[in-house]
């Protein structure tokens, strides 16, 4: 299932485990960070292309992934200084941050809090200021809504799988063996052999309370900066099970609300970083470096590391 060119390891920062994979090669080091309950194998496929002129790393944060779980830790600080404690580790001086989703947030903090030890960022869909987020989506009218036949328990990973299909098809359009690599993390078995799904529940509200109060320290950061968003309606987020009003009412919502946020958070970035290179992408995926435009993020990104 794992076929990706990489180490895989384990560090100790701050009393836990991380697991980190290493794809190797020489030159500045680029570092990966992944999304909110994401592991690092997501990167499997992009991550290597970049060995050729770097050394090209992924972390996995706390609590998620194969890394440790601890009750605590889940704030802005300790995030920043888990990638400090690990580059430490590492023997990196300075690195390069790409970031996934809420790196976005990671990114920004280390810029400012670290400015020596990052030379560029780049925002994989992850610029956003997430303080409003919650409030928006307060009127999703489909919020309520709960998939059919929903279970606590699965004969196998790949019945697990078809119901995350189920419920996201947006991923479902994407899906590759890195998916079923990292969905092996977000399971636990009982003692009836059944897969059940890890009770994260308290650290994801603890890093939803991080997001939703970080107010960023976008207009401080003076080193270089690539920001993809993915402008999107979001219609392949909507699943089949909805009827075709439920569809209508969840399609004006994106169009109506979620857009008009997503730009004004483009605006406000390109405010804040004038220097910034700014890429929005038509119908583009939140999983950009997967998703039917990842040559468009690999091209630019490449451009820009170069430069």
């Amino acid at each position: 299932m794992d076929t990706s060119p990489h180490k895989s390891d384990f560090v100790k920062v701050n009393g836990i485990d991380l697991h980190y994979l290493d794809w190797g090669g020489q030159g500045e080091t680029l570092i990966f960070l992944t999304g909110m309950g994401c592991s690092a194998h997501l990167f499997d496929h992009i991550a290597p292309r970049f060995t050729d002129k770097f050394r090209v790393l992924a972390l996995t944060r706390r609590g998620q992934g194969e890394s440790d779980y601890p009750e605590t830790g889940y704030d802005a600080d300790t995030l920043i200084d888990d990638i400090l404690d690990f580059m430490d580790s590492l023997s990196v001086d300075k690195a390069i941050l790409v970031g996934h989703s809420m790196a976005g947030l990671e990114l920004s903090h280390f810029a400012v809090t670290y400015p020596t030890r990052v030379t560029k960022l780049i925002y994989l869909d992850a610029a956003y200021d997430r303080r409003e987020n919650k409030a928006i989506f307060e009127d999703y009218p489909l919020k309520e809504i709960e998939p059919p036949n929903v279970k606590k328990e699965y004969s196998s990973l790949e019945e697990y799988i078809s119901f995350i299909k189920l419920i996201r098809p947006d991923l479902a359009k994407i899906w590759n063996e890195s998916w079923d690599q990292s969905m092996l993390y977000d399971l636990d078995k009982n003692e009836e052999g059944q897969f059940i799904e890890k009770d994260t529940s308290a650290i994801a509200k603890a890093m939803n309370e991080t997001m939703d109060n970080y107010a960023p320290e976008d207009a401080k950061i003076k080193i270089p900066v690539l920001s993809f968003f993915a402008r999107n309606d979001n219609r392949d987020f909507l699943p089949d099970y909805l009827t075709d009003e439920q569809k209508t009412a969840g399609m004006e919502f994106f169009r109506n609300i979620w857009l008009p946020h997503v730009d004004e958070n483009i605006k406000k970035f390109q405010a804040d970083i004038p220097h910034a290179k700014v890429i929005e992408i038509p119908n583009g995926h939140h999983y950009c470096f997967m998703a039917a435009e990842q040559e468009l993020v690999y091209d630019e990104m490449r451009k820009f590391l170069l430069e």
